[in-house]
This record gives structure tokens, sequence and C-alpha cells, in this order.
């Protein structure tokens, strides 16, 4: 979301008539937009921007916007007063009008609204990617669950309109895009904010599925409370969509998830995982999971790792829990040690490394559908590119396979990469 968002900040102050650099010590304008979920985040934007404080760089115009911007407000101001502007996540719109004044008065300038209710110009984002780009479909979220900072940095469940949405991968498809990914802080809960629209999430696939020339479609990130059997069939029959599924399970001992506001149980979560893959028997699930939540004991992290073992996921983001301020959480003592945060963490880690080991070895001799996205770095003789299931892959090939689907037959790995060969195009 956050990339999503830079990009459409990049086309305003395209048009404004200034030119990216890639060069901080030539830039004019420094940007920086930001994300709160974790604390190691927050931590290297304020070193780096205490750095430019230090150094000749403070005459340039600078910005925070994201996340931080939402939660920390004025105190940046008062922390870093080389900053000239912060601008919530839901006033990127008025980036254009802040410069103004920043520019014309020499004044500091903030805004930060707590609701998100300006239609962006998402068409006129200035896209790095000619290949594949994400497309934003709701903004927020409603779920508040007790570690996150999200509802309060990113607002309420705020849906975009069904029409813009296709409107706008219209555009994307004729650009020459073959992969589009639909962000949302809970994309299953789309729609559920606008009833009278009578659209909900698997609508919207439908929708999107019949544009002409649509290839593939992936969205993130999913809350398992409003995945429903309509996505599933949709992952299922949709020829468009990945079967690929992000499906944070957080933790696997219900009174932990009862503390963390998950609001469904082990069992629950469980069914649901075994709808899917009797309904998609090809799907490939990937999960968040946070491990040291207060007061986890070490009864219910097996439980957690238990559930790992038995699910096998097909990707997994595992994390210490950290406190954010702001969260219901904090109000807890963080009375798990950061040596134990580290030993269950390290587990996970070794014990998804065996599954991705074993889930990489059964794909030998199976052959996958893979868009080709660059020559690799070490040897253009060589081509990469990923999966419907997000797996990376590398075989021979010309760089003019770029931007192309190719059936490759896997034959080997490196780390968490898939060796293959190349067996036919389909485009």
């Amino acid at each position: 979301m956050n990339e999503n968002d830079t990009e459409v900040m990049a086309g305003m102050l395209e048009r404004r008539g200034l030119t990216r650099s890639y060069d901080e010590e030539r830039a004019d304008v420094l940007i920086f937009n930001t994300c709160s979920i974790r604390d190691h985040a927050e931590r290297k934007v304020m070193g780096k921007l205490g750095l430019i404080g230090r150094s000749k760089r403070r005459n340039a115009i600078i910005g925070v916007t994201g996340c931080m911007a939402n939660a920390k407000k004025e105190s940046l101001f008062r922390k870093l007063p080389h900053v000239d502007f912060v601008l919530g996540t839901s006033n990127i719109h008025e980036l254009d009008t802040v410069l103004d004044q920043v520019i014309a008065g020499g004044q500091t300038a903030i805004r930060t609204d707590t609701r998100f209710t300006h239609e962006l110009d998402y068409i006129g984002a200035s896209r790095d990617s000619k290949l594949k780009t994400s497309v934003s479909i709701i903004r927020g979220c409603d779920k508040y669950c007790t570690y996150c900072v999200v509802p309060y940095t990113r607002g309420p469940e705020v849906s975009r309109n069904p029409d813009d949405i296709v409107e706008e991968c219209r555009q994307l498809i004729d650009q020459g895009y073959k992969e589009l990914t639909l962000l949302g802080q809970n994309v299953n809960s789309y729609g559920n904010d606008q009833k009278d629209w009578g659209c909900h999430f698997h609508d919207l696939l439908y929708r999107l599925d019949k544009l002409p020339g649509m290839e593939r479609i992936r969205f993130m990130t999913s809350h398992p409370v409003d995945i429903t059997r309509e996505l599933m069939e949709a992952v299922g029959s949709l020829d468009s969509l990945c079967e690929f599924v992000h499906f944070p399970l957080q933790a696997g001992a219900d009174r932990v998830l009862k503390k963390m506001h998950r609001i469904y149980t082990v069992d629950e979560y469980l069914e649901k995982v075994a709808t899917f893959r009797e309904l998609v028997p090809n799907v490939c699930l990937g999960t968040d999971i946070i491990v040291g939540f207060p007061t986890e004991t070490d009864a219910e992290f097996e439980e957690t790792y238990r559930l790992m073992k038995e699910i096998e996921f097909s990707c997994a983001f595992l994390f210490e829990y950290s406190p954010r301020n702001g969260t219901p959480a904090m109000r807890w003592r963080d009375d798990v040690s950061e040596e134990v945060k580290n030993e269950r963490l390290q587990r996970l880690l070794s014990l998804q490394e065996e599954i991705y080991a074993k889930q990489r070895q059964q794909m030998l001799g199976t052959e996958v559908e893979v868009l080709v996205e660059r020559t690799t770095s070490r040897d253009p003789k060589y081509i990469k590119g990923r999966t419907r299931c997000w797996k990376s892959v590398v075989f021979e090939g010309a760089e003019d396979l770029v931007g192309t689907f190719q059936q490759v037959k896997l034959h080997g790995y490196s780390h968490q990469t898939l060796l293959g060969d190349r067996v036919a195009s389909r485009s």
C-alpha cells in the first residue's frame, strides 16, 4: 500500500513539473513515505531524518508522509525541526497544496485527517514497473487487532467505487500490464461499508476477470474472518485469479488469538483452510505469525509450532512481537523476554525452511507457468520470474522473453529459487 501511495505522489509531483532524482544530494524535495507496523521501520526513518538534519541536505524541502505522519503528528516537528511538512495517509491528495504553502511562506504544514474520503488520481500514478503493478481497492481497517496500529494510522475501512477500479485496471491492461495486485489492509471486506453498491470482493473479482486482456490478478492482504466460500470459489474458477492467498494465522492458541482480538478460533481457522483446499486443491496459502505476544506461554507457542507443521504454508512472514504506541496491547507488560522471543522465532524459521524444502522437492519434474520479469543479475543468459503461487523461478532464456508467460519444467533449486527449463510460450 505504501508503494502504491508513493507512485501516486510521484505522479502528482511529475505533473507539477518535477523530475525524480535518484541522487539524494541533488534532490530539492525529499519525501519519506513511512510505515508504522514495526518499531524497527520507525527507528530507521527517525535515524535517517536525524542525519539529514545534521547535514547540508537540511536545506531541501523535507516531508514525512504515510503511517508515521498519522501516528506522530506534531511531535515530528518537535523532534525534527528541519522537517517542513507532515502528510497523513488520508491526505496525500493535498501534496500540491502543502508544497505551495511551504514554498510560499516558509512555514511548516501538517495534514493528518483520520478518515479517507478523497478519491486519489490513481490513474496518474508514476509506476516503477511496466509489467506488474498494484491497484488500491479499499483503505483502512475495522478489525482493531490489539497489537496493530493500522486502524489508527489508516483509519476505518473506505471502499473505492468499483467502476473506478475497473476503469483503472482496463487502462493498465491497455498499457501492457500483465499482473495486477489488488490492495487493501483487508481486501476481503471490500464493499461492506457500501451496502447500496451490491458489490462484495468476489463480485469485483468476477468483473475484473471479464476484462479483455486480463492475465493475472493477485490480492493482499486478507483477514480470515472475511474469507468467504464465494471468494474461495472465485479463486478456483477464475482463470486470471492466482491461486495464492495470504491467510494470516498470527497465533496458534485460542487464548492468544482472543487477546489479539483476531475474532476467530483455531478450529474456525482450520475449517476454512480445509474448505479452501477442498474447493481449490492447488491453492497456496501464506501467513503472518507473531511470537512472544504478551503472556504467551511455552505451551501456547508449541500450539503455533504444531499448526505451522500441520498446515504447511507456502509462504510465511514471521515476527517477534514489538509494542506499538497507541495500541491496546501497550497496556500489557511485554513479559516475554527478548531471548525467548528470538528462540521461538528461530524455531519457526527453521520449521518453515523444512516445509519450503519439502515443497520444492515435490515440485521437481512439474511444469509451472512463469511470468518473466527480468534477466538475472549474475548472468544475462538466464531470466527470472514468478509462478502463479509466487514462487521465484530462474531458467535459460533471452531478454526478449521479459513480459511473456512461459511454461517451465522444474529440475532443481538454489535456496528458495526454483530452477527449470523452458518448455513453451503461452503468450
